[in-house]
């Protein structure tokens, strides 16, 4: 059985300023609508060697994210999985945080769903920089499901070096289509910073080259 611990928690780094990047995975045997959406693990479909891009389609346009496969095999084969089985496709981003991240990747739509499993985190010395792409997790969580965000500043507090337990790595850098990016981040937001209307991703898919 997966953790389910509450949605949203405050990190003690992040006290009275922004919320913390917590997500929270639902098991796949609960009956609920994300039963569809959920797989026992990542299948292996990237391979050394090669290199990676995700072109991600939405409702604000499109943009281009360069994955880090040779820094972060294992989270790249997480997402390139996901994606590939059209898993973020119709999801929305569920959390917009103007001048920090945008979040998406839960099948719920409301910040508590998940793929059905966990993947280890996977530690690099890379920055959370403007238009780097980390996986969320639960607070003090050192495994992720399927929900990401895209740091809208430098968001270095949230580094390898930050010296508290929750740390993020990025997995990837927007390479195109960065004003799309900024375009979501302004969207105006309703209750739990949910875009309203909601932003939609309509396709992820995997370049090979």
């Amino acid at each position: 059985m997966l953790a389910n611990p509450a949605r949203l928690l405050l990190s003690a780094w992040l006290l009275l300023t922004v919320p913390a990047l917590a997500a929270c995975d639902e098991d796949a045997d609960d009956g609920g609508d994300t039963a569809e959406l959920s797989f026992g693990k990542a299948e292996q479909v990237i391979e050394p060697g090669k290199s990676y891009t995700a072109t991600v389609k939405t409702s604000k346009g499109e943009f281009v994210i360069e994955l880090f496969a040779a820094e972060a095999p294992n989270t790249v084969n997480n997402f390139a999985f996901l994606a590939q089985e059209g898993f973020f496709n119709g999801l929305t981003f569920h959390r917009v945080v103007k001048d920090f991240v945008i979040q998406a990747g839960d099948p719920t739509g409301e910040g508590n769903g998940g793929p059905g499993y966990e993947t280890q985190d996977e530690p690099n010395h890379i920055s959370n920089t403007r238009g780097t792409i980390s996986m969320a997790k639960s607070p003090g969580a050192h495994e992720f499901g399927s929900q990401f965000f895209i740091n809208l500043k430098d968001n270095t507090g949230l580094d390898y070096d930050n010296g508290m337990p929750d740390r993020f790595y990025p997995f990837g850098k927007v390479i195109a289509g960065m004003d799309v990016v900024d375009a979501i981040g302004a969207a105006p937001v309703g209750k739990d910073d949910r875009p309203d209307p909601p932003i939609v991703i309509e396709t992820v898919t995997i370049q090979e080259r």
